[in-house]
């Protein structure tokens, strides 16, 4: 509950400065003319909106289990990842209707040192939030600030193009400004494909530890003569092992127990993200020859 806290601090703190970031986007390339800064505008408004929606995805992915959600709800926080994906191709599609419009209207672009200004200031403010970001998302394991992260590192180099594309209409070649708009849609739907593969792994029950490395773990416990069927699932902080121990045939129910507990404590000693263990005890039989 207090790590679902802190991730929602987070993204309060975050969505206060991609707010400013999106509006001073958005009101001075309006005033320009500049499609490629008021594109970047729309994508750092979209930026915040995710914002809106992670901490909403949160809040329910903080909810203890219940009689409908017996393992909980903390998938919703990677099912509202994908809305942020979702957000993504939204801005993609409508950077493209704004090239397109701009390319059956050519409009002057009207570029003021206060344009450079407004851009580098943002940039430094999206370098600050990307940073944050992965720091928390690191250090609470939450798939959604990562992917959040990831969204604002984009805003980093789209800015960088809308800078160039400034320079370039103030020379006198406002074309590249069109350019530069083409090549943030290919930055946004890259970043939107690497969110929805990540989130979609969670969501499909995607392996998540290699398989001979927990073998090697509970090979070592004393009792375990074999091991298989091992399978893994779940996100970065939350891992569910399932596996089958063999152990000797004349083994007790009560020893059988205590050897499967080991197991399960090894495991989970040797893979912090793990929180779930299921062990389905076998006999093991020697093949006679």
């Amino acid at each position: 509950m207090e790590r679902m806290k802190s991730v929602r601090r987070v993204l309060i703190n975050t969505l206060i400065l991609n707010s400013i970031v999106a509006i001073a986007k958005i009101v001075y390339g309006y005033i320009i003319g500049s499609i490629s800064m008021l594109s970047d505008g729309f994508h750092s408004f979209f930026d915040g909106t995710s914002n809106i929606i992670g901490i909403i995805g949160i809040w329910i992915a903080s909810h203890p289990p219940d009689s409908t959600h017996p393992y909980g709800h903390r998938k919703f926080e990677n099912l509202f990842t994908i809305a942020i994906a979702v957000m993504i191709f939204a801005t993609g599609i409508e950077i493209l209707r704004n090239v397109y419009s701009r390319l059956r209207t050519p409009v002057d672009i009207e570029v003021t040192p206060l344009s450079f200004v407004i851009m580098i200031i943002t940039l430094l403010i999206n370098f600050f939030v990307m940073t944050y970001e992965t720091k928390k998302g690191r250090e609470l394991q939450s798939d959604f600030l990562i992917a959040d992260a990831m969204h604002t590192k984009s805003d980093i180099f789209v800015s960088i193009s809308v800078i160039i594309s400034l320079g370039a209409a103030r020379a006198g070649y406002p074309v590249v400004d069109v350019i530069a708009a083409l090549l943030i849609t290919i930055l946004i739907i890259k970043m939107g494909i690497e969110i929805l593969k990540s989130a979609a792994r969670v969501l499909t029950d995607a392996a998540c530890i290699e398989v001979e490395k927990i073998r090697r773990v509970v090979m070592k416990i004393k009792g375990v003569r074999a091991c298989h069927s091992i399978r893994t699932r779940g996100g970065t902080n939350h891992v569910n092992v399932d596996l089958h121990v063999l152990v000797d045939e004349s083994t007790r129910t009560k020893e059988a127990h205590e050897i499967a507990h080991n197991v399960e404590d090894a495991i989970k000693e040797a893979f912090p993200s793990v929180k779930d263990v299921l062990i389905h005890i076998e006999p093991y039989r020697v093949k006679k020859e």
